[in-house]
């Protein structure tokens, strides 16, 4: 008898067991846009935020490489022009869209600033370095977008967690039997889903939104260093080229035939 009862409760057991799995196997979404649908309206946000924030990652891989911040030719020909003391051809070569990177910039607008100024040679080193600060920030600020994205997606998943909590107490307050009960799930899907979602695009957001910080550091100090060895060219250029004129002039204006 006892045998029996046992295996009554046994058998009626996993028949609940059973059609609890299938109704929750028919209730759970199979796809990544039925996960998305039950999320409510906060989801297509987020799930355009995820576009968004993937094609500044691809923008900034593209940009942030040594040969678009300061090409190998773009260093070379510019130390030549700093070598001879030709600020005109370096400004002209800078201008040049062609030549369009951080190190050209800078160096042109270094020399822009300076102009024809008497101060010229103790001059463009510092112009250069607060022209290439400049370029520095307008490199941050192609960075900055993914920083926006991995701070706002959190909250605004947090946003749909509240809302589903809301929706989820009034379902408890105002319904009974199996209507609170599916509109309680439904609820309450809707607040892990954007929970989920705005982590599943805050967190790739705040790695990549670091990783490309350190590489616009890193190749900003790279260029840095170039930038300050052809203000040097430039500054030893004019210098010497202001040393010898005096010498030039007080030469031309000695009388022919002097005694030494």
């Amino acid at each position: 008898m006892t045998d029996s009862i046992a295996t009554t409760l046994a058998d009626s057991s996993a028949f609940l067991l059973a059609q609890a799995a299938d109704q929750a196997t028919a209730w759970m979404p199979r796809t990544i846009l039925e996960y998305v649908q039950s999320g409510g309206k906060l989801s297509y946000v987020l799930v355009a935020l995820s576009v968004v924030a993937l094609a500044l990652m691809l923008r900034n891989a593209v940009a942030l490489r040594p040969t678009r911040i300061a090409p190998p030719y773009v260093n070379d020909n510019l130390t030549r022009f700093a070598r001879a003391g030709d600020a005109a051809g370096a400004l002209e070569f800078c201008r040049k869209d062609e030549n369009d990177c951080l190190l050209a910039n800078a160096v042109g607008a270094g020399l822009e600033r300076t102009g024809d100024s008497a101060f010229q040679s103790f001059e463009v080193r510092q112009e250069i370095e607060a022209a290439g600060r400049q370029e520095v920030d307008r490199l941050h600020r192609l960075n900055d977008g993914l920083g926006i994205i991995a701070a706002v997606a959190p909250m605004l998943g947090l946003l749909g967690t509240v809302i589903g909590m809301i929706g989820a107490f009034g379902a408890i307050g105002g319904l009974q039997g199996a209507a609170r009960s599916s509109e309680l799930a439904r609820f309450m899907s809707l607040a892990l889903v954007c929970t989920a979602e705005g982590l599943a695009v805050a967190i790739p957001c705040t790695i990549a939104f670091a990783i490309f910080r350190r590489r616009i550091d890193r190749l900003a100090a790279d260029a840095a260093q170039d930038a300050d060895a052809i203000a040097r060219l430039f500054t030893a250029a004019w210098s010497g080229a202001s040393a010898r004129a005096p010498a030039t002039a007080k030469a031309a204006s000695k009388p022919a035939g002097a005694g030494a």
